[in-house]
């Protein structure tokens, strides 16, 4: 089985790295080429577009940013999809709203190839380890097809349906992500404010029923201030915004998420969007730490 696979930043290059460490060959595209020469070699060839990719595989994995990237590389200038051979697998791993996929399955459909959307839970370390969680929306035989490989990314692996619920989880998991995060750093915020250290804090709340899980691992990030990108900040946003756009196309409200999108836009707008996303923390705390405008810088902002 010859397998492509498109798109090699900090999620997918780790992920086709380990599937060439379990032996398998892989022909590669990504934008920038200078990501993909340290999979270069015995496993791993070059192509010049996905085009070129699709005519060359049986199955094809994307891993990009968002469902523009993955229009482009499918459906554009010198794409994939009109390239591909009938029957071949394509599995999406992009973050993309539940909408998008559905459309991409029909389009895939239409040209006879099989879709699955597998978007995966887990940040740079996961994927390196091969521990991600994948969601899977995909007819059972297809992914009885592709479950050895993913099996060499990823550690778990949990069929939602069909096409578009592997990404309706994904929507489900990163609002939740985003959200407890943000409420996170709001408590600690206030906490600090209210004259409680932020050692004494993390020592108490940490491990509560309240507090979610993950956030134990973002402890180090905030108290040596290094934010050091596993999961960027600007792609949490971009969930949870297509999570936005979800809620509007399914007739839900989402007061609190959309409070909390716009919170780390703003964030990005001062410069956090290549950080983690647990730089929200330093963001929100920053907030706090400014002094209050004096009455007369406050009436020259008014008038």
């Amino acid at each position: 089985m010859k397998i492509g696979f498109i798109g090699l930043g900090i999620m997918g290059s780790r992920m086709a790295a380990n599937l060439q460490k379990q032996g398998y060959s892989l022909v590669l595209f990504n934008r920038t080429r200078a990501k993909a020469e340290p999979l270069l070699g015995p496993c791993g060839t070059f192509s010049d577009s996905p085009a070129k990719v699709a005519d060359q595989v049986d199955l094809l994995f994307t891993m990009l940013a968002h469902p523009d990237a993955v229009e482009q590389a499918a459906l554009r200038a010198n794409g994939f999809l009109n390239h591909l051979r009938p029957n071949t697998l394509w599995v999406d791993c992009s973050s993309v709203n539940p909408s998008f996929s559905k459309r991409m399955a029909a389009l895939a459909a239409a040209r006879q190839i099989r879709f699955v959307d597998a978007p995966v839970t887990g940040s740079a370390p996961v994927a390196a380890e091969g521990k991600l969680v994948f969601w899977v929306g995909a007819e059972s035989d297809d992914l009885e097809t592709i479950r050895p490989l993913l099996l060499c990314m990823g550690n778990k692996i949990v069929h939602a349906g069909g096409h578009g619920t592997g990404t309706s989880m994904k929507m489900v998991i990163n609002l939740l992500l985003g959200t407890g995060m943000a409420a996170f750093a709001e408590a600690m915020a206030l906490g600090e404010s209210l004259g409680i250290s932020r050692g004494m804090l993390f020592d108490l709340v940490l491990g509560m029923p309240t507090v979610a899980p993950f956030l134990a691992s973002k402890r180090e990030k905030i108290e040596s201030g290094n934010y050091e990108t596993e999961f960027p900040l600007r792609w949490l946003q971009k969930d949870m915004h297509l999570a936005s756009v979800s809620a509007y196309e399914s007739g839900v409200a989402m007061p609190l998420g959309n409070a909390a999108k716009e919170l780390y836009r703003l964030a990005m707008r001062e410069g956090y969007a290549s950080q983690d996303f647990s730089a929200i923390y330093d963001y929100l705390t920053a907030i706090h730490q400014k002094p209050p405008a004096s009455a007369e810088a406050q009436l020259h902002q008014a008038s």
